[in-house]
């Protein structure tokens, strides 16, 4: 890739998998319920900025107060230890019915930690409602606020390197990015980690060995990056088998981003190559993945100065389409090839019969080994270099 105001321009393919050094990256960050925007137009943003807030309101529970006491629902505020609007614990005692000398009395505790929200001496019900959830909505990117959208958020945008991976689990997270590998081709294993990269976003080679995975939760990584990881290793570390809904709410202690795929895939020269020339950077990713119908795909933003010798404008256009041509950089995104990267060398004009007894358009590649292979169009995807 080069910067040269002379170089052939750079485009951002549809479909296609990002990797490049100089992005101007926007990020809308929009609250899931109306709240407050807290930053204007303008300002200054850092990874932690919280941008926006709200209140989700908490459930409500009801508690049968007048049932498990054993009385009229009329006499209920009689035997009531709280009113409406006090604070209560789950377990509390909210009401009592006391027998003589203190023997067979009959309580009531609260089913949950919140407030009393109202006392019916109608059903003999009270209703206790949970304590608000407060919504913080971070910038995850640092950057300039260059929209704001009332009551629901903002776009802040900044120059950055971009990487999209191939697949991904965990949410969005940041911190220091930390070559562990010596190559594209490594394997990730638990001897590559140490004490000092916690916090830090680790970047392996071909995989991520089971071993380095649970070394990275140990020390308290961030996340870690690499060309693939084993299926079963990972379905073992979720507890279940991976299916084809979004990812990336997952409830793990790091964030994992594949590059190529699954099993032992070298992690594209492009890919590893800008990596390490961001080392020390602190970086934003997610894993947040979805397959189908409006894809999303991982994602690595490296936060940078512009290093070229073209202006970023803010109203840049970064989405222009290009057809596929001799030359241009694939991934193959179906067996028996998946994951395998290269040009294409051949376009064949005729329709071809492929394994599926199908006539479909083919094309012919060179991946990375020097080995050519014919594979159906569709089952590839562009990579903007």
């Amino acid at each position: 890739m080069t910067n040269s105001s002379s170089a052939k321009s750079t485009y951002a393919y549809s479909p296609g998998l990002k990797v490049k050094r100089n992005e101007l990256v926007r990020k809308r960050r929009i609250l899931s319920v109306p709240g407050e925007v807290l930053v204007k137009e303008g300002d200054s943003v850092s990874f932690d900025t919280v941008v926006a807030k709200a209140s989700l309101r908490g459930l409500p529970h009801i508690s049968r107060t007048a049932s498990i006491l054993g009385v009229d629902p009329d006499e209920l505020e009689y035997y009531m230890l709280k009113k409406t609007g006090d604070f209560v614990k789950e377990g509390e005692i909210i009401a009592e019915v006391s027998g003589f000398f203190g023997l067979f009395s009959r309580k009531c505790a609260s089913p949950t930690t919140g407030t009393i929200e109202s006392i019916s001496n109608l059903t003999g019900q009270v209703i206790i409602r949970e304590l608000d959830i407060e919504l913080e909505l971070k910038a995850y990117i640092p950057g300039k606020v260059v929209k704001v959208f009332p009551n629901e958020g903002v776009e802040v945008a900044t120059n950055a390197a971009f990487i999209q991976g191939i697949f991904g689990v965990g949410s969005e997270t940041h911190g220091e990015l930390k070559i562990c590998a010596e190559s594209n081709k490594d394997i990730l294993t638990e001897n590559d980690i140490n004490s000092d990269f916690k916090g830090k976003i680790l970047v392996g080679g071909a995989k991520i060995s089971k071993g380095a995975l649970y070394k990275a939760i140990e020390i308290g990584a961030a996340g870690i990056i690499a060309g693939g990881i084993e299926d079963n290793i990972l379905m073992d570390f979720l507890g279940y088998e991976i299916g084809v809904a979004i990812t990336g709410q997952e409830d793990i202690p790091l964030t994992i981003i594949v590059t190529e795929g699954f099993g032992e895939m070298a992690m594209s020269k492009n890919s590893f190559t800008l990596l390490e020339n961001f080392e020390g950077y602190t970086v934003s990713a997610t894993g947040e993945t979805q397959i189908r119908a409006g894809v999303m795909r991982p994602e690595i933003i490296i936060p940078h100065e512009y290093d070229g010798d073209k202006k970023i404008e803010e109203n840049m256009e970064h989405s222009l389409v290009e057809g596929m041509g001799i030359g241009t950089l694939v991934r193959v995104i179906r067996e028996p090839y998946f994951g395998a990267i290269g040009k294409i060398t051949m376009l064949p004009v005729q329709l071809q019969n492929i394994r599926s007894e199908s006539m479909v358009r083919v094309m012919e590649i060179e991946i990375e080994d020097g080995k050519r292979v014919i594979v159906p169009r569709t089952n590839v995807e562009i990579i903007e270099e």
